[in-house]
């Protein structure tokens, strides 16, 4: 398998007086799965959108396997779920599957794609009459059926269920660990964190942070203490440390960094205190930060 199945060099891509697209440098490798994060507006769509060969750069290079992006061969190698799908209403969901894995020289067995995307009970269905939920899994079928070297996934869990959300990111996980390069956009920032091995975190078309999960939280150092206690948040504010305190209930909330001293005068202030959590910042904590910052 080729070395980077997906990447951009320098690229540059503008719509009229705004650039969308400021040299940026972006590369998929097999078996693992990159989180590409930003707000509205930074870039990620068109990013997914160049990958694919849906749109050209003003400037760079884009190579999919090794290939310029709109070549048939390279587009034989690449699964892709975007946010919107135009399907034929009318046809069977069996029927859009046998369609979709026609395309493709070694296709995933219907049975795979099935189990994969839980379409089990559905292939008699017709498209138009499944609910949005059952229609992205069906969507999710039709990305992975060419048993794609590439996966492109553009808000692949939105209105899902929960039971929905983990099987497919059990299929992700399966397909990663059998050599797909795998890009992911999604504003479930608890999906990245489960699934990415790396991070790229876009503001503006430029890259602001990019890393494993670990090392994105590492860029947010303060603590979220939580406890049941009666002690007033406001008055937390003013304690050293505290960045944000606010009540949740019974439970007072409070970021804080260093944590210690802050934990230690919660226990002297109120000897009720009870249920005491510490816990590191998470991802979608590191994502605020550094896209405010950037901003």
């Amino acid at each position: 398998m080729i070395a980077s199945p997906a990447r951009l060099s320098a690229v540059h891509k503008r719509y009229g007086a705004q650039l969308a697209l400021h040299g940026l440098d972006l590369a998929l490798e097999p078996g693992r799965v990159l989180a590409l994060l930003g707000p509205n507006g930074a870039g990620k769509s068109t990013a997914v959108s160049v990958l694919l060969g849906l749109q050209q750069p003003d400037a760079g290079q884009v190579r999919l396997c090794g290939r310029p992006p709109d070549q048939l061969a390279a587009r034989r190698a690449v699964g892709v779920m975007l946010q919107q799908a135009a399907l034929p209403d009318t046809l069977c969901v069996g029927e859009l599957l046998a369609q979709a894995r026609g395309y493709y020289a070694t296709p995933l067995s219907v049975a795979d794609c099935i189990g994969m995307a839980g379409l089990d009970g559905l292939l008699r269905r017709r498209y138009g009459q499944l609910s949005g939920g059952q229609q992205r899994r069906v969507q999710f079928a039709l990305a992975i059926c060419g048993h794609p070297q590439v996966l492109f996934l553009d808000e692949p869990t939105t209105g899902l269920d929960i039971e929905a959300r983990q099987q497919l990111w059990a299929a992700i996980r399966t397909l990663a660990a059998a050599g797909c390069a795998v890009l992911l956009t999604t504003h479930y920032l608890e999906e990245a964190e489960a699934l990415a091995d790396e991070v790229v975190v876009l503001q503006a078309g430029r890259i602001v942070a990019q890393g494993s999960v670990a090392q994105i939280r590492a860029r947010v150092l303060q603590r979220c203490i939580r406890a049941q206690t009666a002690i007033d948040p406001e008055a937390v504010l003013d304690w050293p440390g505290v960045r944000a305190a606010r009540r949740d209930g019974a439970v007072l909330e409070i970021h804080a960094e260093p944590a210690e001293a802050v934990v230690a005068r919660l226990l002297r202030d109120d000897p009720q205190l009870c249920d005491l959590e510490i816990q590191r910042a998470g991802l979608a904590d590191a994502f605020l930060a550094i896209t405010r910052e950037a901003a």
